[in-house]
């Protein structure tokens, strides 16, 4: 069997490819990681992600028809993490080309070698930016360029699906996704908190569905690798309920044995300090309109569906914590 890993240098990708490793790689398997990108490359981040015994990997631009001299069988099993997802970050037309072309591509792979299981990483963006609560049934309404895409590249896979009753499709829309290689907003809430440079922005109650990515691993491998599925289903990938701010960073200080003590600084200041200093170079603290506005909004995600299924839970928000702390603690890290 095979493990065919489209974007699998990045941060969810290299976690898979630990997790599958160790737990469900048998003799004569073989994990492909395909990426435009290789461990050790620039823009890859040194010391996090570095190329893993037993793994082929293949540099491949799913913008491309894919064209591989790899060997595969009916029995093999797709990842799809592929995408340009950093928000703000990118123009529109990048999103658009990586993400839809991607999801064509990789399912028209599939097609050609008669694959019939795919699991692909979505987002919670299509649901757009608002305070209400979505679940998986929720209409989903993006109002940025990253949460359209991702959208109509989940319609791509559906068409897949529908192609034909034996195919397996789980798409899963993560919450804020934490863990070692992460270096986004966890790993600056941490920095910030550490450094006393964090402040509640605008209130204390930001709901903020997240995941730790060693559980968002292993509900992968329940769905893809532990059993069959047939047909398609999506799951919002989060802890339910979903938390706020304020008890995340009040479970990271505990994890980490940090106390401080964090103020809370009124919305309007931040928005106005964030228009004035992007001409200076607000971005690089943070400090950009579009960054501040997602600070102040809630990622309200229902987790209910995942919490309800039969995969079971392996870390609680402050073990999770703790597993990230002591595993960047021994390379450096944090």
């Amino acid at each position: 069997m095979n493990y065919i890993i489209f974007g699998g240098t990045g941060f969810i990708g290299t976690h898979l490819i630990n997790l599958l490793k160790k737990e469900a790689v048998k003799p004569g398997d073989i994990i492909y990681d395909l990426d435009i990108v290789m461990p050790g490359e620039e823009g890859v981040m040194p010391g996090v992600v570095e190329k893993i015994e037993g793994v082929k990997y293949i540099r491949c631009d799913v913008r491309k028809p894919i064209d591989l001299d790899i060997a595969t069988s009916t029995d093999d099993i797709i990842f799809n993490f592929a995408a340009v997802h950093r928000t703000p970050g990118h123009p529109d037309y990048q999103y658009f080309e990586t993400n839809l072309y991607g999801a064509e591509n990789v399912t028209a792979f599939a097609v050609e070698r008669g694959i019939t299981k795919i699991l692909f990483t979505s987002s919670i963006a299509p649901y757009g930016a608002a305070e209400g609560l979505k679940e998986e049934t929720t209409l989903p309404t993006p109002n940025t360029a990253y949460g359209i895409s991702k959208l109509v590249a989940e319609k791509i896979h559906e068409k897949w699906q529908a192609g034909d009753p034996k195919h397996e499709l789980t798409i899963v829309r993560p919450g804020v996704v934490y863990g070692k290689g992460e270096h986004g907003n966890f790993t600056r809430l941490y920095w910030g908190q550490r450094k006393h440079y964090f402040f509640y922005p605008g209130r204390k109650d930001t709901v903020k569905a997240c995941i730790y990515v060693k559980e968002l691993a292993r509900f992968m491998k329940y769905r893809m690798i532990d059993n069959d599925f047939p047909g398609v289903d999506v799951f919002n990938c989060t802890f339910e309920p979903a938390y706020n701010i304020e008890q995340i960073c009040t479970e990271m200080q505990k994890a980490t044995d940090m106390k401080r003590f964090i103020p809370l600084i009124p919305g309007w200041i931040l928005m106005t300090a964030a228009v004035c200093l992007v001409p200076f170079g607000g971005m690089k603290w943070g400090l950009h309109p579009a960054r501040v506005k997602k600070l102040m909004i809630s990622t309200n995600i229902c987790g209910k569906k995942l919490a309800e299924s039969n995969y079971k839970f392996h870390y609680t928000l402050e073990e999770s914590m703790r597993d990230w702390y002591e595993d960047c603690n021994k390379e450096g890290l944090l």
